[in-house]
């Protein structure tokens, strides 16, 4: 079975190390990102199946990564999980209005995340199956 892709897209080093890691432990195949261009030049050239986006980064946050993610019909159904510090209501809002299928906050738990990934996946864990913390 070929394994899921996802796309982390973080501008701060040691969380994506620790999501592509800990994602990769799980099965996943990562890529990465460190800005909203890269992580739309990404996203054309590999594929993903569901993408971890965060907002906060310096050349195009993660809403307007979101938005055009959306207007390209090969991403208006892909799975994007907004994993930010925002902690606002109207923050969360904005996010489901550009387009998000999920918004976790940081700091966050790693089986909050994972349970959600493999929930937008379609994949249940295996029975005796444990996430990997990160």
């Amino acid at each position: 079975m070929k394994r899921k892709r996802i796309l982390v897209v973080d501008d701060e080093v040691y969380i994506a190390h620790i999501l592509e890691f800990s994602l990769g432990m799980e099965g996943y195949e990562v890529i990465t990102a460190m800005s909203g261009h890269e992580a739309l030049a990404q996203a054309d050239r590999e594929s993903p199946d569901l993408i971890v986006l965060d907002i906060l980064m310096p050349d195009m946050d993660g809403y307007e990564v979101c938005r055009r993610l959306r207007t390209d019909e090969r991403f208006a159904e892909t799975p994007i999980i907004l994993l930010t510090a925002k902690h606002g209501e109207e923050d969360r809002t904005r996010g489901l209005e550009v387009g998000a299928s999920a918004y976790i906050t940081k700091p966050f738990r790693p089986v909050e995340l994972i349970d959600r990934i493999r929930s937008l996946l379609g994949r249940a864990p295996k029975a005796g199956e444990q996430a990997v913390g990160f």
